[in-house]
């Protein structure tokens, strides 16, 4: 079981270790009305922590066939998106993690929902409802880069640490109780829970996936194209979202086109938007070897 590592000896005096320093600064905190910020960036959990984790995760997503249908059809549709899009991304030398994630990418045939996630230890998900939706590979490789992004800095895991307290979490773990914290994983990450991500976490996630498309043949700017396309097809506005989009609904999807229009001036980028029509976006690829065929 996943976490079965945690508990040999060494593994025990660490903890323990970082339980002091962690409830030191707890302490010291307390009183700070930034705390909330602070412990968003709180994890106990190392890489291989995650990866397992992920593991777990993505074991009991798959076996859950009702709720998350793996895509069946046609699988060149798949084949290209990791060809084209996911593994041009990975090849980006800001993700860091690559030697300790292994990174894959699943299709979740629900034509309902536009949605991505990703799960601890880089397996990211992506629906069909989604890629129907979007039509550029720029929007698309935004969206993943978005998700690594999330799995890059360990937000789920954050999130867990955030949820629960380091406290609770390493006295299971130092008290060698793999599966409790096997149960609380579980309640945190399947479903919609883990989806909730914090207002810097989706902000940082936008960042990372902006860095990374600078590396790569696509615009990079394409992380705001999903929700530029729902404004302009009034499902978005300053009040929120009429549908469940694929990230968090804070901060305000507007605000977060604003952001990266932000970044993109920073960078010396021209700004454009989901329809107007560059080469490198991609959009004739897109149709012809995803749209096409789904």
């Amino acid at each position: 079981m996943y976490f079965n590592k945690f508990v040999n000896s060494k593994s025990k005096r660490n903890r323990i270790f970082v339980f002091f320093i962690y409830s030191f600064l707890i302490a010291a905190l307390i009183s700070c009305d930034t705390v909330n910020e602070v412990l968003d960036d709180i994890d106990i959990f190392s890489d291989a922590d995650n990866a397992s984790l992920g593991n777990q995760l993505s074991a009991e997503i798959e076996g859950n066939s009702q709720e998350y249908p793996v895509f069946n059809g046609d699988p060149t549709i798949k084949s290209y998106i990791n060809s084209r899009i996911f593994n041009h991304l990975l090849a980006s030398s800001k993700i860091t993690k690559k030697d300790a994630f292994s990174y894959e990418l699943e299709i979740i045939d629900n034509d309902d929902v536009l949605n991505a996630f990703a799960l601890p230890g880089g397996k990211l998900y992506v629906y069909t409802g989604l890629l129907k939706y979007l039509d550029s590979e720029a929007a698309l490789a935004g969206v993943i880069g978005h998700e690594i992004g999330h799995a890059e800095e360990k937000h789920a895991t954050e999130r867990m640490t955030k949820q629960y307290g380091v406290t609770f979490l390493l006295s299971l773990i130092l008290g060698d109780n793999p599966s409790e914290l096997t149960q609380i994983a579980s309640n945190l990450f399947v479903g919609l829970a883990f989806l909730s991500n914090s207002r810097s976490q989706e902000d940082e996630s936008d960042e990372r996936s902006f860095e990374y498309l600078q590396d790569t043949r696509y615009y990079p700017g394409g992380v705001k194209f999903f929700f530029e396309k729902l404004r302009d097809d009034g499902m978005i506005s300053n009040g929120g979202s009429t549908i469940e989009t694929f990230l968090s609904t804070h901060p305000d999807p507007l605000d977060r086109i604003n952001e990266t229009n932000q970044r993109l001036t920073n960078s010396g980028y021209e700004i454009y938007s989901w329809d107007d029509d560059q080469p490198n976006f991609y959009r004739a690829e897109y149709k012809t070897n995803i749209l096409d065929k789904l």
